[in-house]
């Protein structure tokens, strides 16, 4: 991904409220999309990381699961399918097999699945029924035991159309077939290829364009195949159900997807994208379960964007500061979310009284110089006229830290204080810091520490050190190199951020 394709998809998507990723080469689809099922107030750190994969059938939605589980072979991850919830048919409906109708919603028991799915969001094992697609019934077969774990995928061709299933849905996924094929008789028998080419539409370089045409394809192959199914039979279904139940229900949920991948399978740029925002999210929820005052602004992929932006190296220092300026506005008003605040009325112009609160007055910045510089600008944009204070803080040798500078409201001791700086690494300036402002008199618990990215060595330090201050960041990196450097990091802040060369910078800040 190039610096200037990201670029353009932020501007595109920053003219709405709530936008969505069209993994395509990451061009961007402007839609509106529910607000994240997942609360902020939720306590989603304790449970697991639910994924829905949605689509068509025969769509790829399948092989899409399995590359996320291949790249996640770190992680402990289970897959359940929404066929296991089939209904099983009654005799009179076996005699009528082909009259019924499996991808309407009422095909599938959906009390059971959201029962099963409940309970494996609760951290209990679940039998999940072995539904034969032969015998159209589970009657007499094992279940499947189906352990909790850290991810779960859910796929089915109808997932997103109850809303109650969407709203167990950490992550929503629509798979779009939308791929041409090359030489298309390499993958259907001698004998069904003659039949397809008389149904599919093929311009000049053997390609199939049409999705429908895509999946109808791979239904041929599947049910004759697989299921040994008469070829008509097959053709005679998808007319009658298969496609009518696309475009009545499965389509329309497309709306709700939070990301949809065209290509299914085969857009592996897509499919690394979602496997680094679910790594970002379990590293996240480990420390988060360790420490409750570490927060982290949850995450989308417009901030993954961002963040990919301003770690690239190649990044001109204008897009660098424009992304990071938005990063950084996102992380103050976390932080200012924080602060106490007190009930109040007002009087509407309708002359109705409306219930609000008031916002905390006592409060004022601190900047770690010289990163810590850039983060005050954000801050005044949020509160008017607020103070802020400076201290410099020097690096020595590999660990040492020495207070340098201080500048500090002289009143800072009855103020809830904002400390900034954009980097958490070594956690050694910040304890600096943090043991200035309490030896001022600042209440360990009136200190909200805001940055951008956090190193988990330092998260330790500081939340160790003080455990009743609140850490606010936007992502948790790896960790530090020999070097103490955060890694994968963004390098040194404020060099890019000002502008200025390491050979222009005398004293150098290290969070």
């Amino acid at each position: 991904m190039d610096s200037k394709s990201v670029v353009e998809l932020l501007e595109a998507s920053s003219r709405v409220h709530f936008s969505r990723f069209y993994l395509d080469g990451l061009e961007t689809r402007n839609s509106e999309l529910e607000p994240p099922t997942t609360s902020a107030t939720e306590s989603v750190n304790k449970q697991p990381f639910v994924i829905g994969v949605a689509g068509g059938a025969a769509s790829g939605k399948t092989t899409v699961c399995d590359m996320i589980i291949e790249k996640l072979r770190d992680q402990r991850v289970v897959l359940v399918n929404q066929d296991s919830f089939y209904h099983n048919l009654t005799e009179e409906e076996l005699i009528q097999v082909h009259d019924y109708n499996f991808d309407h919603p009422e095909a599938f028991d959906t009390e059971q699945l959201l029962c099963s799915m409940e309970k494996l969001k609760h951290w209990q094992a679940v039998d999940i029924p072995n539904y034969d697609l032969k015998s159209y019934t589970n009657n007499g077969l094992p279940t499947r035991r189906v352990n909790p774990s850290d991810v779960i995928i859910l796929e089915g061709i109808l997932l997103f159309h109850d809303p109650r299933v969407r709203e167990l849905l950490n992550m929503k996924i629509f798979v779009d077939t939308g791929l041409s094929y090359t030489g298309m008789g390499s993958i259907f028998s001698a004998n069904s290829y003659v039949t397809l080419a008389a149904l599919l539409s093929y311009d000049g370089q053997n390609s199939i364009h049409a999705d429908a045409d895509v999946r109808l394809a791979r239904r041929i192959r599947h049910d004759t195949v697989e299921k040994g199914r008469d070829i008509r039979t097959v053709l005679d279904q998808y007319s009658k159900f298969v496609k009518p139940a696309f475009d009545d229900f499965i389509l329309p949920t497309k709306k709700y997807a939070d990301i949809i991948i065209p290509r299914g399978g085969d857009n592996h740029v897509a499919i690394d994208l979602i496997v680094q925002h679910i790594r970002t999210k379990l590293g996240q929820h480990d420390l988060c379960k360790i420490y409750q005052n570490l927060y982290v602004i949850q995450s989308t992929f417009q901030i993954r964007g961002m963040h990919t932006l301003i770690r690239d190296a190649i990044t001109a220092k204008h897009d660098f500061v424009f992304y990071a300026d938005r990063l950084i506005r996102l992380v103050v008003e976390h932080g200012l979310g924080h602060l106490p605040f007190t009930e109040k009325q007002v009087t509407t112009p309708t002359g109705s009284v409306y219930t609000g609160v008031d916002f905390c007055k006592r409060l004022c910045g601190v900047s770690v110089i010289r990163s810590g510089e850039s983060m005050e600008n954000a801050l005044r944009a949020c509160c008017k006229g607020i103070k802020i204070g400076k201290i410099l803080i020097h690096r020595e040798g590999d660990n040492g830290q020495q207070l340098i500078y201080e500048n500090l409201p002289k009143d800072i001791s009855d103020r809830h204080v904002l400390l900034l700086d954009p980097i958490l690494g070594t956690g050694n300036s910040a304890v600096q810091a943090i043991s200035l402002l309490i030896r001022k008199g600042v209440p360990e618990s009136n200190i909200i520490f805001l940055n951008l990215i956090s190193a988990p060595q330092g998260v330790h330090v500081v939340c160790k050190s003080f455990p009743r201050i609140k850490i606010v960041t936007s992502e948790i990196d790896i960790g530090l190199n020999e070097d103490f450097r955060v890694i994968p990091g963004m390098g040194e802040f404020g060099d890019r951020y000002f502008g200025t060369d390491d050979d222009d910078q005398k004293v150098v800040a290290i969070a």
